[in-house]
């Protein structure tokens, strides 16, 4: 888990990124230094959760073991896994993250809704890395 890009749990999960106060661009991963827009002259940057829905933008799937440093365990065999590119609904911003587990890109398509949920990057006996993952919305139906 990367500290400050996600809070909450079950519905009320969100993604954490900041607005810039003076130009009221948003970003994610969240920006607490400076505001990342060229043409602003900086303001405050303060956290706001991001929308909870938003519409596919683009997708593809990994079909390879990716290297170091990505935890993976080389003596379990591999699953692909669908990326999902989607535009935030308020801020149109385009986000980056996993598909919820048993989403593949037979079930995508391009301008669908879909929603972020809380899921699991790795786990071994000590620790749970968590992460966000995107769902089709009418897979909650």
């Amino acid at each position: 888990m990367v500290a400050g890009w996600f809070a909450g749990e079950g519905s009320d999960f969100r993604l954490l990124g900041t607005r810039c106060s003076a130009c009221a661009s948003v970003f994610f991963p969240r920006e607490d230094a400076f505001c990342r827009n060229p043409g602003c002259p900086g303001g405050e940057l303060a956290e706001v959760p991001l929308s909870h829905r938003g519409r596919v933008w683009s997708y593809t799937d990994s079909r390879y073991r990716p290297p170091s440093p990505y935890v993976s365990d080389p003596e379990l065999p591999w699953s692909p896994y669908a990326l999902i590119a989607v535009e935030l609904e308020s801020e149109r911003i385009v986000v980056l993250g996993q598909a919820a587990p048993g989403i593949t890109v037979a079930d995508l398509a391009v301008g669908m809704e879909v929603e972020v949920v809380p899921g699991v990057l790795n786990e071994d006996a000590e620790t749970t890395w968590t992460t966000w993952h995107w769902r089709p919305t009418e897979a909650t139906s």
